[in-house]
């Protein structure tokens, strides 16, 4: 038993060190075969700076970089042989978008195709601990739908965060070390190679994509890193019925989720198509206030490591352990979860009180509404 413990350890750590390799040396290779396909970045979408010339394709190199440790470590059982073919189809499908463009149903039916692929494996949402009333088990159809409409959520939340140089990469690399640590801790191998595994990849990656980016994940990478996420996410809920596995997984993805449903509800407000782009990001409205490019990425990585070591206390500080209350678990998890409300509170400070104080700000931000108002006219 301890054998094989330190041996998942082990796998973890290379797994983690050889994706990180992989995604470090094939990154170049693969942006200078974007350049030749002409697939660079035009701006033609609003959603980050002008940066004309950069290639877009970033996202092969960490799907070669995800694929080749996991093929070498994990035990293939049919949910994880569904992640990773679920993981590429998502990827197929970005690699498109990135390449010729697809309409907005055209990636949602290929989104839905990869959840439903992971699904079919038995990768669903089964049961789970409602308060009050224990713990329930969900209808098949129920499950299965709620599974599908999860997964495609945290894949377009990943994919609309990413508009600022290391942002998406970093954010995702947060999140799946803290699935990392919470897989070790719950002693499910699989999830912990693979998160870490992935955790290599996005730190790979930052090394060429981190401001000033010579190579944009696209479409291709959002969709990947979210849809395993995601996955791995269900996976855990399939296992079990503990509350905390649905509160972790939303507390460590809290920064894209809450991004996404800010943009989405401004968009529904002003009458404009959810699925248009917009500089209404949590990342773009930093830079709207005056911070730097570098400085934004950094206060949004604070921000999630936050919220991840909120949920990991979520797992790991019990209060009442035992059905006996723990007066150093109850004040472990009050200042944890202060840390974390107060983080969440300076960010609203920022991009709300500061912007209300400065009329320049919000006479620019009218502005720019007023001519996204005429051009969906």
């Amino acid at each position: 038993m301890v054998w094989n413990e330190l041996t998942s350890h082990l796998e973890v750590v290379w797994g983690a060190l050889i994706a990180l390799t992989v995604v470090v040396l094939l990154t170049p290779a693969v942006g200078g075969m974007a350049r030749l396909l002409g697939v660079v970045d035009r701006d033609e979408e609003g959603r980050r700076r002008a940066r004309p010339g950069v290639p877009r394709l970033g996202g092969i190199a960490l799907f070669l970089g995800i694929m080749v440790p996991a093929l070498a470590f994990l035990t293939l059982d049919d949910q994880m042989r569904g992640i990773l073919l679920g993981a590429a189809v998502a990827t197929t499908v970005g690699a498109i978008d990135d390449f010729r463009g697809l309409r907005w149903w055209e990636k949602l039916g290929g989104q839905t195709a990869a959840a439903a692929i992971v699904v079919s494996f038995g990768v669903w949402v089964h049961r789970f601990t409602f308060p009050l009333l224990g713990v329930q088990t969900l209808p098949k159809g129920v499950g299965i739908t709620l599974t599908v409409i999860g997964i495609v959520a945290i894949m377009n939340m990943v994919n609309f965060l990413d508009g600022l140089d290391g942002l998406a990469a970093g954010v995702c690399a947060i999140s799946a070390l803290s699935f990392c640590v919470i897989g070790l801790s719950r002693g499910d191998a699989n999830a912990a190679i693979l998160t870490a595994i992935v955790l290599g990849a996005c730190l790979g990656f930052l090394r060429h994509n981190f401001y000033p980016a010579r190579i944009f994940m696209g479409d291709s990478g959002a969709l990947l890193l979210g849809f395993t996420l995601a996955a791995v996410s269900v996976q855990g809920l399939s296992k079990t019925a503990a509350l905390t596995a649905l509160v972790f997984p939303l507390l460590v993805l809290a920064v894209p989720l809450i991004d996404t449903s800010f943009v989405v509800a401004k968009r529904i407000k002003h009458g404009q198509p959810v699925y248009a782009a917009d500089r209404s990001h949590l990342h773009h409205r930093f830079e709207n206030i005056g911070f730097s490019h570098r400085r934004s990425v950094v206060y949004l990585y604070a921000w999630c490591a936050t919220l991840a070591v909120a949920a990991l206390a979520t797992r790991f500080v019990h209060p009442h352990p035992r059905g006996d209350w723990n007066v150093g678990g109850v004040a472990i998890d009050v200042a944890i979860g202060l840390l974390a409300i107060g983080a969440s509170i300076y960010v609203i400070y920022l991009l709300e009180i500061v912007k209300l104080a400065n009329p320049f700000i919000r006479r620019r931000e009218e502005a720019e509404r007023r001519g996204e108002t005429r051009k969906t006219a």
